[in-house]
């Protein structure tokens, strides 16, 4: 069983995490904070956040999490529920990635949340609400906007008290 769990995700300020599976911003320093935090980790994902990857991501292993018990794909390791897919994850940290019925699942055994705040409403078809109790935040590392790249920010939670 996996050793530590943690969430990531990129939230805009409305709550939007996706728009027909797809990310409704370009904001290639959070694709470098996403390559940094999952490289060399177990992905534990859904199917739809499986198919909006641009390929298998190296590195990192993908395992899927679906209830569709026929679905198989080149490069994932699938999974039919959560013990499932922490089975096939292992022991070490785990990458939980998406989406929001993923998160779901995965935030009460989640010891870590790393969230990217995009500073912008996107009115996308996909939405998270914002971490609260009892996520508490430890770290905040903030990037102003950059020609057509929002301003945003790399936030870390972790669970429990102060």
């Amino acid at each position: 069983m996996a050793g530590s769990i943690f969430l990531i995700i990129a939230r805009a300020s409305d709550g939007t995490i996706g728009d027909k599976g797809t990310l409704p911003w370009k904001l290639p320093n959070d694709l470098k904070h996403f390559k940094a935090l999952t490289m060399g980790r177990p992905m534990i994902m859904g199917r739809k956040t499986f198919a909006s990857l641009p390929g298998l991501l190296p590195g990192r292993r993908h395992i899927v999490l679906t209830r569709d018990t026929g679905w198989s794909a080149p490069g994932a390791e699938v999974a039919h529920d959560v013990a499932g897919a922490l089975a096939l994850a292992g022991d070490g940290e785990v990458a939980v990635i998406g989406g929001a019925d993923v998160l779901a699942q995965f935030e009460g055994l989640a010891q870590r949340y790393e969230l990217t705040e995009v500073h912008g409403d996107y009115a996308g078809d996909t939405v998270l609400p914002y971490p609260s109790a009892p996520w508490r935040e430890t770290a905040r590392e903030s990037f102003p906007a950059d020609g057509a790249y929002p301003a945003h920010d790399f936030v870390t939670f972790v669970r429990g008290a102060a």
